[in-house]
């Protein structure tokens, strides 16, 4: 007769459900797959899945009882890692969509509002654009790969059932806001820096010629300015989100206790 003790049960259990718990929370929050659209079902599969292949190569730890306050701990802990990690890679979307934002709001188009499936809300049309753009150059990146790739590595940081305080992973998460929010001005400077020079040649024609309606043909003239920078900016625009993704995945890495490669 085979008998399983308590002791075993809760080994077998949390053999699988602390790392079950971190990759499906940075599936909840990483970049595509937390996507709204995306279904609740096929994100838990998915994160079964990963844990299945991922679970045998993890290093033995000595799990405590799920149900006791240290495996309560342990799950939030597990939870907030797996968040940290999605967000920072969430961020440089965000850094993306909102230079979008600032193009579409000197080129005129701030009212030209547009349903985001990623964030459940009205954005600019630009910054949806450039956002789908985003997505598109991180899946043809194999940024999804990557990023599951770094979620394995967080195991070797910090092992699943390793209970430990994450004071500096927030402070590097508030700094990191602060760079991808730069990454965000520098985006949309090339269409700003033309927008700019274009709204100041308006003003001259103003001065010269009162009796031109500056309004009647100004938002024209932006808007096929600011269409044409940005149809010129696009091109160049691959080796920032490139390295956008690359800077995320790092700060990834180091929410995970671990340095960058």
């Amino acid at each position: 007769m085979i008998t399983v003790t308590s002791g075993e049960l809760n080994a077998w259990l949390g053999f699988f459900l602390w790392p079950f718990t971190r990759i499906l929370a940075l599936i909840a929050s990483a970049p595509v797959s937390s996507n709204p659209q995306f279904p609740v079902i096929a994100k838990v599969g998915l994160a079964i899945f990963i844990t299945i292949v991922l679970a045998p190569t993890l290093p033995a730890v000595v799990s405590p009882d799920p149900g006791s306050a240290a495996g309560v701990m342990l799950l939030i802990r597990e939870t907030t890692l797996g968040l940290a990690m999605g967000f920072s890679m969430r961020l440089v979307f965000f850094a993306v969509n909102m230079a979008g934002d600032i193009m579409g709001l000197q080129m005129g188009l701030g009212f030209a509002q547009f349903y985001d499936p990623q964030t459940s809300a009205q954005v600019p049309v630009i910054g949806q654009f450039v956002g789908l753009l985003a997505t598109l150059a991180f899946l043809a990146l194999n940024g999804h790969l990557m990023l599951i790739g770094t979620l394995a590595e967080s195991f070797r940081g910090i092992p699943p059932a390793h209970l430990g305080a994450m004071s500096d992973t927030w402070i590097m998460l508030a700094r990191w806001g602060g760079i991808v929010i730069q990454a965000a001005v520098l985006l949309s400077l090339p269409v700003v820096a033309a927008l700019l020079i274009t709204n100041t040649a308006l003003g001259v024609l103003s001065r010269a010629a009162p009796q031109l309606n500056i309004f009647a043909i100004g938002f024209p003239i932006t808007l096929t300015v600011g269409f044409i920078a940005l149809l010129l900016a696009l091109p160049y625009l691959l080796p920032h989100f490139e390295k956008l993704f690359d800077q995320g995945l790092q700060t990834a890495l180091r929410a995970a206790a671990l340095p960058a490669r």
